[in-house]
């Protein structure tokens, strides 16, 4: 017969009676400012890209206001060109604002929106150009000297503010493309100012306003290019965090 054992026999023995120990998963380590895992939690770069976005917006606009005023005073169609530029500039930034943190398909989808939007600016610009040739105008060498310098100051603080993120996705990246188009743009208008100043006449000014369009195509191309590469390649989902 065979022979059992009792509770109290296993626990005299000592052999018995100490439960097998619980497997428990590993507690996560508490991570901290510096680990990977928060890094994706915190997502400090959303805030940074939003403050920088900020301040190029309301650059942007102000200009606007400015250039605009003194581009149809003046006369000037690189003048109403840059303008528009600034509030092209201005509504990409804003769109930027709103879709920065997103999934990739939604910021790259709105870069393509930018992308387009410089292309029919850029269309635009070509039209005024060629009215403004048509009808021979004289533009006010003064004044777009004067108002020339105010915007190259303002894109160039821009630019400086943007340069750390013209690595970024093609939302940051046309945001910089933006705003280095600006800049060759302005040292045109200068360069045009001196021109209609020395000449007296409105062809430097119409030479500026369309090398100023070709370049508003051209960047519109390299956008609308990178943010077509991303949408093939993106998902509707948000980044995650990172895991250990």
């Amino acid at each position: 017969m065979q022979d059992f054992k009792t509770a109290d026999d296993c626990c005299s023995s000592g052999d018995c009676c100490t439960p097998p120990p619980l497997a428990l998963p590993p507690k996560a380590a508490a991570c901290s400012d510096g680990d990977a895992c928060c890094a994706g939690a915190l997502d400090p770069s959303v805030s940074i890209y939003r403050r920088a976005l900020w301040i190029v917006f309301a650059i942007n606009a102000l200009m606007f206001a400015i250039e605009i005023g003194a581009g149809l005073k003046a006369g000037s169609a690189s003048l109403q060109a840059d303008a528009l530029d600034f509030l092209s500039d201005a509504a990409n930034y804003a769109i930027s604002l709103l879709v920065v943190g997103m999934a990739l398909r939604v910021r790259a989808g709105a870069a393509l929106v930018k992308g387009v939007s410089m292309a029919v600016l850029g269309t635009w610009v070509l039209a005024v150009t060629a009215w403004h040739a048509w009808h021979q105008t004289l533009p006010e060498a003064v004044t777009m000297g004067s108002v020339g310098i105010a915007a190259l100051l303002a894109n160039a603080a821009s630019f400086a503010v943007l340069w750390r993120y013209r690595g970024g996705d093609a939302n940051m990246h046309s945001a910089w493309i933006c705003t280095r188009n600006d800049v060759l743009g302005n040292c045109a208008v200068l360069l045009a100012a001196a021109g209609v100043f020395g000449t007296s006449t409105g062809w430097p000014d119409l030479i500026v306003s369309t090398i100023m369009a070709g370049l508003g195509l051209q960047g519109a191309l390299v956008v609308i290019r990178r943010a077509s590469v991303e949408l093939k390649g993106a998902t509707w989902s948000t980044p995650k965090p990172a895991t250990r």
